[in-house]
């Protein structure tokens, strides 16, 4: 171990708008940490919101909903789904498309988890699967 090594607290930021869509809190990054391959947000999914349809490339993703309910819709197509309600994980492989939904008249909140030292890395936005879900 490094003599210089240290554990790092970080305070959740201020929220932005990601790439596909989502408002996330900022939250453990390389950013903020010095993290190589590890990211922690906060999203937050107002009811009836969605992400767009994306993909991480190379990255894998996870999310631990906290509150609320979401759907997550993946495959080539968008033609497979999941439910995950609060207490629940869900596991994104890398790179498959997928789409987050909050299909609740409630708010949805996950702590979500990437592979990579940034939330953003790796996103690769699908707007021609955008139109299939209605």
């Amino acid at each position: 171990m490094a003599a210089s090594a240290k554990c790092v607290v970080v305070k959740a930021g201020g929220e932005y708008q990601g790439k596909q869509g989502l408002i996330y809190a900022a939250g453990l990054t390389g950013e903020t940490a010095g993290s190589r391959g590890l990211c922690l947000a906060i999203a937050r999914l107002p009811p009836g919101a969605r992400s767009r349809a994306n993909l991480h490339r190379g990255v894998e993703s996870a999310g631990y909903v906290v509150e609320g309910t979401v759907d997550t819709w993946f495959g080539l197509r968008l033609e497979h789904s999941v439910r995950a309600e609060a207490g629940d994980l869900v596991y994104i492989p890398p790179d498959l498309p997928h789409v987050a939904v909050n299909p609740s008249d409630r708010p949805a909140t996950a702590l979500v988890a990437h592979s990579a030292a940034n939330d953003q890395e790796g996103i690769v936005l699908l707007p021609e699967l955008d139109g299939l879900l209605g």
